[in-house]
C-alpha cells in the first residue's frame, strides 16, 4: 500500500491531530446535540481546552453545527468525511488481517503424507489432532517446508473453516467412601461406557480406583476437568468417572463452556 497526499489512510494514519479530530467527530455524532467536553477530554486523554479547539476548527471548517453553549450536531460533510476515513481504516485492517498477519501466521500440523515447500494442502482434525495433507478440503494452507509424513509441518496462509465436531463427555458419578466409594458401583457399566470414548479420566480417588480394578486405568487424573474439557474441544468423546461431591460444580462447568454432556450414576444400591 504506498501512501499518497490523496490518500485519506495517509492523512488520518500521518498525525496524532488527524486521528484525533476523527475521534472528536465520532463522539459529537454519539451524543449530540448534547456534547460533554469534559467527557471527551477523559476518553481521548487530552486536556478539555484541546478539545474545545479541535471543536472550534471543526466548526470553522463546516464539519460541526455550533448551536450554543455544549450544543454541537456533525453536519453532512463532517459525516462524509468521517465515512471517508472509517472506510479507509475499514480497508487497512482487512489489509492487515488477509494479507499481512495470514502470511506471517504459521499453523502447526501432522503431515498425513509426504509433502513439499509451497504445496497447498486440506488441514482437517482427526482424533483431536491438527492434520494436512493433500486432498482438497474446506480449510486449505500453504506448506513452509519439505516434510515427510507424521512430522510436524507448518502451515501458512490458512483459508476457510477447519471441519470439526467437538466432542460429548460422558459424567460417571461415583460415591465417596463413606458410602462406599470404588466398591459400591455397576463396574460392567463403567466399562461399557468407558470402551466407547477416546479419552478416560478419573476425579478422586474412589474413581482412579474403580478404574483400576476394573482393568481400566485412566488417560488423565491430575487436571483431570480440564483435560476433559480439552479434549472435548479438540473433538474427542470423554468419559469421567468422578467422585459425587465434584459431580455437580464439574456439570456447571461444563454448562458454562457449553459442551454437550451425558449423565451415568454408577452408584449401585
Amino acid at each position: 500500500m504506498t501512501p499518497g497526499a490523496k490518500d485519506p489512510l495517509y492523512s488520518i494514519l500521518r498525525s496524532k491531530r488527524e486521528v484525533s479530530r476523527l475521534q472528536i467527530l465520532v463522539e459529537i455524532a454519539e451524543h449530540q446535540p448534547a456534547v460533554r467536553q469534559q467527557e471527551i477530554a477523559e476518553k481521548l486523554g487530552v486536556t478539555p481546552q484541546a478539545i474545545s479547539e479541535y471543536i472550534r476548527e471543526l466548526v470553522d471548517e463546516g464539519m460541526v453545527d455550533a448551536s450554543g453553549r455544549g450544543n454541537y450536531e456533525v453536519t453532512k460533510s463532517g459525516i462524509e468525511w468521517v465515512l471517508e476515513n472509517a472506510e479507509s481504516l475499514e480497508s487497512y485492517a482487512r489489509h492487515i488481517r488477509r494479507d499481512i498477519i495470514q502470511q506471517v501466521s504459521v499453523w502447526t500440523a501432522i503431515a498425513a503424507e509426504d509433502v513439499k515447500k509451497g504445496d497447498e494442502v486440506g488441514v482437517f482434525m482427526k482424533e483431536g489432532f491438527l492434520y494436512a495433507g493433500k486432498k482438497a478440503l474446506a480449510a486449505t494452507g500453504s506448506v513452509i517446508a519439505d516434510t515427510k509424513k507424521g512430522e510436524d509441518v507448518g502451515v501458512s496462509r490458512l483459508n476457510g473453516i477447519i471441519e470439526h465436531k467437538e466432542g460429548k463427555v460422558h459424567v460417571c458419578k461415583v460415591p465417596r467412601v463413606l458410602y462406599g466409594g470404588s466398591r459400591r458401583i455397576r463396574r460392567e457399566e463403567m466399562l461399557e461406557i468407558c470402551s466407547k470414548a477416546g479419552m478416560v479420566a478419573a476425579v478422586g480417588l474412589e474413581a482412579y480406583i474403580a478404574l483400576n480394578a476394573a482393568g481400566r486405568k485412566p488417560d488423565m487424573f491430575f487436571g483431570a476437568r480440564e483435560g476433559v474439557i480439552e479434549a472435548a474441544f479438540h473433538g474427542i468423546d470423554c468419559a469421567i468417572v468422578i467422585v459425587d461431591e465434584e459431580f455437580t460444580d464439574f456439570l456447571k462447568r461444563l454448562e458454562s463452556v457449553e459442551l454437550t454432556y451425558v449423565i451415568h450414576d454408577l452408584i449401585a444400591p
